[in-house]
């Protein structure tokens, strides 16, 4: 029987060094990743956790990554550590600096919420997600791209600020899809599917469904 890749597997590719699963090596608890979610850098995959910028415990929001994500060399996560006000006089965080100037502490510091990134998703090269955003199960986010607003289930964003390019799927593919969940089967259920889950399409998987 041809085994199954282990999810703690730090490097899965054996000799390959620049591939990581996350889950094998993430140790903030600002970050959870699920199962197969894999980071790729040319220079060091284990340096993974300074890509989530501005994650300050005492604010305590998360980064969420589903299961089976793919992200590329130098992914960069955003939350809302780096937030200041800006509907004030001035921007400047005159109160974090103490002495006299503590008084000036806002009554509340902004606060976008965390980032949930979801199932199966592709972030490309150099891509950057703002906090507060979702990005949907099935997403592609372009090289390059700043993601500032939530992107759709199966949808392709890219740009600064980032666009839906286009679906993936049609309308009603991307609804059966999101359905069927496969991502959530267990591993030896999609072990023996996953030529249709790597190679198929939606149709194909649909006529598996029990």
């Amino acid at each position: 029987m041809t085994a199954i890749p282990d999810p703690l597997m730090r490097y899965p590719l054996g000799d390959e060094k620049s591939v990581v699963f996350l889950k094998a090596i993430v140790t903030n608890p600002q970050i959870e990743v699920g199962d197969y979610s894999y980071y790729h850098d040319f220079d060091d995959p284990l340096g993974f956790e300074r890509n989530v910028r501005y994650a300050f415990p005492f604010i305590g929001d998360k980064l969420v990554i589903g299961k089976f994500c793919a992200i590329a060399h130098g992914a960069i996560f955003i939350l809302n550590g780096g937030n200041h006000l800006i509907d004030t006089v001035s921007s400047f965080p005159f109160s974090i600096f103490g002495g006299e100037w503590a008084a000036a502490e806002p009554k509340a510091w902004p606060d976008k919420g965390g980032i949930t990134i979801g199932h199966d998703v592709w972030i490309g090269y150099e891509a950057t997600i703002m906090p507060g955003v979702t990005v949907g199960h099935g997403a592609v986010i372009a090289a390059k791209a700043v993601v500032t607003n939530d992107v759709p289930p199966y949808a392709i964003a890219g740009g600064n600020p980032a666009r839906v390019i286009r679906s993936r799927h049609a309308p009603e593919d991307i609804a059966a899809l999101l359905r069927i969940a496969w991502w959530d089967w267990p591993i030896e259920r999609i072990t023996a599917h996953v030529n249709i889950i790597a190679n198929g399409s939606p149709a194909d998987l649909l006529a598996i469904e029990p």
